[in-house]
């Protein structure tokens, strides 16, 4: 299974990153990400140059794909040229959003009257699309999901490793990436979020 970790120039590192690193330790159970991107390096925010894994065009056969954020999220959507070169499927992919990822997920037509979450900065222009916007870090609908908050990250992974390999495999992640003597604590508040966000939406696919 393959994971389509979209990120664009002016990228934030910290969702890319995060998603992309927790994921990447179910190699061993077939579960892998890689950094897809519009052109062979991006830049993030801060300046940190990378070389993508994938293509863009990678997120048409991809089975899971995170829309990363960043500051030019409202310069992608804006981009017809480049929209056009995501054909996301969420009958037969997980598509996933992590902040002012929402707004791509907008533009592509994809959540309906799905609300979403985002971040602060991001909110206002994610509810200039007529998206409406939840106050949680986490919001799951059958094969959608979006995250709000950098470290709302974790939660968007959780949500793929759960829904890809089972809440265990979540569970083994979380734990071995936790600060020490918070183990439990944050094992159970991520798998709470997942949880609570699919049980309240319900899990029936879009």
């Amino acid at each position: 299974m393959q994971v389509a970790v979209l990120t664009f120039d002016g990228f934030n590192e910290l969702d890319s990153f995060i998603a992309a690193a927790l994921i990447n330790r179910c190699r061993k159970d077939g579960l892998e990400a890689f950094i897809t991107t519009p052109t062979p390096v991006v830049t993030s925010m801060n300046g940190v140059e990378v070389t993508g894994q994938r293509p863009m065009e990678f997120v048409t056969d991809a089975d899971v794909v995170l829309v990363g954020s960043g500051v030019k999220a409202r310069e992608v959507v804006a981009d017809d040229r480049l929209i056009s070169r995501l054909r996301l499927d969420p009958s037969r992919q997980l598509v996933g959003a992590q902040c002012s990822g929402a707004l791509v997920l907008a533009r592509l037509g994809l959540l309906d009257s799905m609300p979403v979450c985002t971040d602060r900065k991001s909110r206002p222009f994610v509810e200039a699309a007529g998206v409406t916007v939840l106050d949680t870090p986490f919001h799951a609908e059958g094969n959608i999901a979006t995250a709000g908050g950098c470290l709302a990250s974790q939660y968007l992974a959780t949500w793929v490793i759960t829904r890809t390999l089972g809440e265990d495999a979540a569970r083994g992640v979380l734990d071995y990436v936790a600060p020490v003597g918070e183990n439990q604590e944050t094992v159970d508040r991520a798998l709470r979020a997942v949880r609570t966000a699919t049980a309240t939406a319900g899990t029936t696919p879009r």
